[in-house]
């Protein structure tokens, strides 16, 4: 009789593997949809057998082996125009041959290469989202459909038309076939990022944090760093992210969210909040500065305050001076006017806010109008005037989306 942690552990290691045995398959046959579509056979096969016949031993062999039989039947079933891939698969000494007896071992990590398909220039950025957490994250299209607030049929044809994308654009999966790598992985931060930052935040729906985005982007990023030992954006977003992560536990208390400065410090997790600064630390060593370092060293500052009294906001408001130096967005736009408004004043914090928003219009900035409407109402509320105050917060919970968020923005409107 299975125990139910060999069902658990079958799970996890399969989990582990897909992106591994997708990535092989992509690279040998160069066809995303049919790898991925291969990829997932082999995946039920090895639900349907490993738990009566044990985990092979060379489980990500096993797999690509198995991966490997299905998509030569796929090929082979297709029209005659696919027969020149599959002549010059057949040539390919690297691939694994399905007649052998033992399992071929499969060395390498071919996560990098998948990220940096998935992030490929000719597709959206919610495809390159879409797509990454299919192929690389392993999550379920209905999962992704929940995070982001649409039906699994309408991600089911986002991701569909990203695999179309990718194959009529020929994209080659080797990164030295890729002439632009440093753009490419930029782009593959930036999608880590915005999968970080749905997590953290959830756009909609009744949970203030999705802790299954959280956890994937970090795993992810971890890979990234991983790959790219000497990248110091790579670790900068990593710092950013577990430092972020570490104030997770005490956002919420009782379905209500907790600002910042009201959070329990004890209960923010030192474990990751150690790990974000040690890699912030050495990434800024190098002296080659870039946005998700900069962002990192705003979170260390906070998170190696011991109270919200002794956070060093005049360091934080020149750090994000800084940072909109280098990319010039109304969402750190925002983030300067909160820094500047606890290091001088709500009155100077309101006057820039005001002069941002005649400029850069934050107010009717999709990207900015919820927080920036609450950031006035914030301000308006500290220099005691409080009833313009909760109307900014009745306005801003029109706009909210996100159940938790609505309900405190209610709280504070309420006379």
């Amino acid at each position: 009789m299975n125990h139910p942690s060999d069902g658990r552990r079958i799970e996890d290691l399969l989990r582990e593997e897909a992106p591994q045995v997708l990535g092989a398959l992509v690279r040998r046959f160069g066809r995303f949809d049919a790898a991925e579509d291969a990829t997932q056979e082999a995946l039920l096969a090895a639900y349907r057998t490993w738990p009566t016949d044990g985990i092979p031993t060379e489980p990500r062999s096993w797999l690509i082996r198995v991966g490997y039989r299905k998509l030569v039947d796929l090929l082979r079933s297709e029209d005659a125009d696919r027969r020149r891939e599959h002549d010059w698969i057949a040539g390919d000494p690297r691939v694994v041959n399905p007649a052998e007896p033992g399992p071929a071992v499969v060395h390498g990590d071919d996560s990098l290469e998948l990220l940096v398909l998935c992030c490929h220039p000719t597709l959206s950025a919610p495809s390159q989202i879409a797509l990454t957490l299919r192929a690389v994250g392993g999550l379920t299209t209905a999962e992704i459909a929940h995070a982001y607030g649409v039906t699994e049929r309408t991600m089911a044809t986002r991701i569909s038309r990203a695999k179309q994308s990718l194959k009529k654009a020929g994209a080659r999966f080797e990164l030295g076939a890729t002439g632009d790598l440093s753009e490419r992985i930029t782009a593959v931060e930036r999608v880590l990022y915005l999968i970080f930052n749905e997590g953290y935040t959830a756009t909609a729906g009744p949970d203030l944090t999705r802790v299954d985005l959280t956890s994937e982007a970090i795993r992810l990023t971890r890979l990234l760093v991983s790959s790219r030992p000497d990248d110091p954006e790579a670790h900068g977003l990593l710092a950013l992210m577990l430092l972020t992560e570490a104030r997770r536990d005490v956002r919420q208390l009782d379905d209500g969210l907790v600002p910042l400065e009201d959070q329990d410090r004890a209960g923010w997790d030192r474990r990751l909040i150690e790990e974000g600064t040690r890699l912030i630390e050495a990434a800024w060593a190098r002296e080659a500065v870039g946005t998700y370092q900069l962002q990192a060293a705003i979170g260390a500052v906070h998170a190696n305050a011991a109270t919200a009294a002794d956070t060093d906001w005049p360091q934080i408001a020149a750090l994000y001076l800084w940072l909109e130096r280098l990319e010039p967005t109304n969402p750190i736009r925002l983030s300067r006017v909160v820094a500047v408004a606890r290091a001088f004043g709500a009155l100077r914090g309101l006057a820039l806010l005001d002069e941002l928003d005649r400029t850069h219009s934050l107010t009717v900035d999709p990207l900015t109008a919820l927080r920036a409407q609450i950031v006035r109402a914030h301000l308006l509320d500290e220099l005691g005037d409080h009833d313009a105050a909760r109307a900014g917060f009745a306005a801003a919970e029109q706009l909210a989306t996100n159940d938790v968020e609505k309900r405190y923005l209610a709280e504070r409107a309420r006379p």
